[in-house]
């Protein structure tokens, strides 16, 4: 980053911290902090083993220091500023779940952030739906970059450890399905699991069903436990997927799992009904949830990749969101960029298409592609004139 990009960034983010009021998280003087700066000439990337006694000492340190990225503990601790992890002494940590475009899907900017809304909203259903939280408990976060986290600050779960964190984030990512009870008949309609299970199988048939005959058999046949002798027993079963279909539909499953085709097919590791399956669940990051001692972007503060604002959100809030909107924080004064490439972006409402080189842009455009490292501040002057 040249230095005329970095002072335009770091007046950017003074005047942000300045004129800002930002809420503290709770138990504030039971985290630790952590800080990325702008200047990272130095070794140490991240300043952390920091805290605070008070909302007014952190504020004064974020208008002085002008972090790039501001982060807290997702722990409380006692000693939260000791030197050692083992020091600070552990009392317990929220729940997090954590949901990043980058782990969904490649694409525009645009449609990963659409694609990781959806993907946030079918976790707090499962959360509120399935496991017993009430949307009360849950804070949505916007990251300011690709995805969302969700907070759950309720006393029932801040002693939970690794293993009772990993039970959950299992859960809703549905690891460690056992076809068997997914398949077992029962006289209660199915839920959760269970249907989503179901649904899937039934579209893979149906799936199956839709290829050419002789494309359905080969995909058959590959599946370990069919084999190539399998191909007569392969078109036979290609011939009855409408009527299993419609068990599915029906919930009639006694009889699914004493066929040798339907046995290879959910249980063959890596396929494409497994695949099928996984879609169903919600794609949090299993490692954030399971650490007891992360730590996560502080709401309210602006991420240094983008330049826009980590929101907090009620779980109600989320579908009407728009974060290149709701998020943006910066104004729509003129500055020029130095594009490094040409690329079509949103913001505000509008669509933009940067030519590489020299472009003029809103403000909050030029931080977007200056923070993600597309652009640089055109001219020696860091207040973009």
């Amino acid at each position: 980053m040249k230095p005329a990009t970095l002072e335009f960034l770091k007046q950017r983010f003074t005047d942000y911290y300045k004129t800002s009021y930002i809420s503290v998280p709770s138990s504030l003087e039971q985290r630790e902090w952590g800080f990325i700066f702008f200047d990272t000439s130095s070794d140490v990337r991240m300043r952390r083993h920091m805290a605070f006694s008070d909302p007014r000492e952190l504020a004064d340190y974020l208008k002085n220091m002008v972090p790039a990225h501001v982060y807290y503990s997702t722990a409380y601790y006692s000693t939260p500023s000791a030197p050692t992890m083992n020091d600070k002494v552990w009392t317990g940590a929220d729940l997090i779940f954590d949901l990043d475009a980058d782990h969904i899907m490649r694409g525009p900017y645009t449609e990963m952030l659409a694609r990781v809304k959806e993907e946030t909203e079918k976790l707090i259903a499962m959360l509120t739906d399935e496991l017993g939280f009430s949307p009360r408990d849950l804070a949505v976060v916007f990251s300011g970059g690709r995805g969302y986290h969700i907070h759950i600050q309720s006393l029932a779960v801040r002693g939970w450890g690794s293993q009772e964190r990993r039970e959950i984030i299992d859960y809703v990512c549905g690891t460690g399905i056992d076809p068997a009870v997914m398949l077992t008949q029962s006289d209660a309609a199915p839920a959760g699991w269970r249907q989503r299970y179901l649904d899937a199988l039934r579209e893979h048939l149906l799936w199956l069903k839709s290829l050419p005959e002789e494309e359905g058999i080969h995909t058959l046949t590959g599946i370990k436990g069919v084999g190539k002798r399998g191909a007569a027993d392969a078109a036979a079963f290609l011939a009855e997927i409408d009527d299993l279909a419609r068990d599915l539909e029906e919930y009639r499953t006694r009889t699914l799992l004493g066929s040798r085709m339907v046995k290879a097919i959910v249980t063959e590791e890596g396929s494409a009904f497994e695949q099928r399956l996984r879609e169903k669940g919600a794609h949090a990051d299993e490692p954030v949830t399971t650490d007891i001692k992360r730590l996560i972007r502080m709401p309210g503060s602006l991420h240094g990749g983008s330049g826009m604002r980590v929101v907090p959100l009620s779980a109600g809030e989320l579908a009407g969101f728009e974060p290149l909107e709701d998020a943006v924080v910066f104004g729509d004064r003129s500055v020029k960029v130095d594009m490094k490439m040409a690329i079509t972006t949103a913001m505000n409402g509008n669509t933009y298409q940067l030519q590489k080189g020299t472009n003029t842009v809103p403000e909050a455009l030029a931080v977007f592609v200056c923070c993600r490292g597309m652009a640089e501040i055109a001219g020696e002057k860091a207040d973009g004139s």
